[in-house]
């Protein structure tokens, strides 16, 4: 674990000692030699599952893959931030990689952590780089809105499962995931504990966000910069996900009874979100929207408390965080060039720039999940899990599907396809850096088809 904290830790002295003409070009390589150091925890020879170097940070085939995810999207981030931050005074340069540098500090805490009390303090910490991020850089004049919506959204969220975890502190002794997998299951039958069972899974099902907590985060992504919006889709909301399959293990009997409401809840969420993706003319709110939709069958995964649910949701959480990522790196490309993100404005733009229309197209074909990329593995596991729990689901996750495919299609006709408006006839050529962006997405995900049980979680 220190092998790849300390080069990160190291990365913040980089970028403020490294000369102005060579600080883009320092601060990829090295993010990116961690990025390639970090494949190293995908080589598992534990027979307890956790590879732990100390008692306080461990890793095991759950986290590995969400702490590889983490790493390779810095270099990414800091590739597609490249172009419009250039140009603003050297010292708000410098601040603003310190800033996603430190962001990857804290999730690489988050994701490795044993104690979930650190976890907890990790997870909060993730809010303050984000959080400053949206606000500074921010595109819009909304941006303080929408920074207000994303902090008091999580905030409200957890400090409940503060005082859960406080309360689980007491009555079991400890907080270790080492050792609250061993714990007999707690005795949980008066209405406390009921209200401590939500306490502990709203600050997770807000960070998701499930439907009906959502509003922040079509705000968040369509006022942050490229960067802001790339962490948030792929590994911020992951924090959800993993924080659940973490905390469900300690509240096992009572989950049955009381995870009604929120599986339904996420699976109307499916369908509601993807309509409003058919209708949306805002790009970037478009994806956003397919977020909360894909994240509502991971909620589903988790919650119906299944081995093969856990495995599709941990598998739907590393593909769609590479994708969903991709799609907003190649709507920022977009709206470099056409300064708008208006659906209708910007059409036709395959005939000018018919390369990254290839890319449009293969990113658009993994989010609708297409055979045989991992996003149709891991939404193909949760929809037969989910089948298997009760034969109803399959109506919602079976519609679902269907408007996935409807406004994936949507977008990338509407963007790519027509006739080109006037004002975006003399646009500049696709650089080979948005190339090489695009490639470290989608390779990734084409690869794991060739060895997808790195992704598997437990069940490998």
């Amino acid at each position: 674990m220190l092998k790849i904290l300390l080069p990160t830790l190291m990365l913040i002295p980089t970028t403020w000692l490294t000369p102005k003409s060579w600080l883009w070009t320092t601060t990829t390589t090295q993010s990116l030699i961690i990025a390639l150091l970090s494949l190293s925890w995908l080589k598992w020879n534990s027979e307890t599952a956790w590879s732990t170097s100390n008692h306080y940070l461990a890793t095991d085939p759950l986290s590995t893959p969400l702490l590889v995810l983490t790493c390779w999207l810095l270099p990414l981030m800091i590739l597609a931030s490249q172009n419009h931050i250039s140009l603003e005074p050297i010292n708000r340069q410098r601040t603003y990689i310190t800033l996603l540098i430190s962001l990857q500090l804290f999730l690489i805490m988050a994701f490795g952590a044993t104690e979930i009390i650190l976890f907890y303090i990790m997870f909060e910490a993730t809010l303050i780089p984000t959080l400053i991020i949206i606000t500074r850089w921010g595109n819009q004049t909304k941006r303080l809105n929408a920074g207000t919506y994303f902090l008091f959204y999580t905030l409200a969220g957890s400090l409940p499962l503060l005082v859960a975890l406080l309360i689980m502190q007491k009555d079991t002794g400890t907080l270790s995931m080492l050792i609250t997998q061993y714990v007999k299951p707690l005795d949980l039958t008066t209405w406390g504990n009921k209200i401590w069972w939500a306490a502990c899974l709203l600050a997770f099902l807000v960070k998701m966000p499930l439907y009906g907590v959502h509003l922040w985060l079509p705000k968040a992504h369509v006022e942050a910069p490229i960067a802001g919006s790339m962490v948030l889709a792929a590994v911020l909301l992951k924090l959800g996900g993993y924080g659940m399959m973490r905390i469900t293990t300690m509240l096992d009997p009572i989950t049955k009874e009381l995870s009604y409401p929120f599986i339904i809840l996420a699976m109307w969420g499916i369908i509601m979100t993807g309509s409003i993706c058919l209708r949306q003319t805002d790009l970037k709110s478009l994806i956003a929207y397919s977020s909360v939709s894909h994240m509502g069958l991971v909620v589903g995964g988790i919650l119906i408390q299944t081995p093969w649910g856990f495995t599709g949701a941990i598998i739907l959480m590393i593909a769609h965080g590479l994708v969903s990522s991709a799609l907003f790196c190649l709507a920022n490309t977009n709206y470099e060039r056409t300064h708008s993100r208006t659906l209708l404005l910007t059409r036709g733009l395959q005939t000018i720039l018919p390369l990254m229309a290839t890319w449009w197209f293969i990113a658009n074909l993994a989010n609708l999940a297409l055979p045989p990329l991992p996003n149709l593995m891991g939404e193909l596991i949760i929809i037969v899990a989910m089948f298997n729990w009760s034969y109803w689901t399959i109506l919602l996750t079976g519609v679902g599907a269907l408007i996935t495919a409807s406004y994936s299609l949507y977008m990338f006709l509407m963007t790519q396809h027509g006739s080109t408006t006037t004002h975006v006839m003399t646009l500049q050529p696709s650089h080979t850096r948005e190339h090489l962006l695009m490639t470290m997405h989608l390779l990734p995900i084409l690869m794991l088809m060739l060895k997808p049980e790195l992704i598997w979680g437990w069940c490998y």
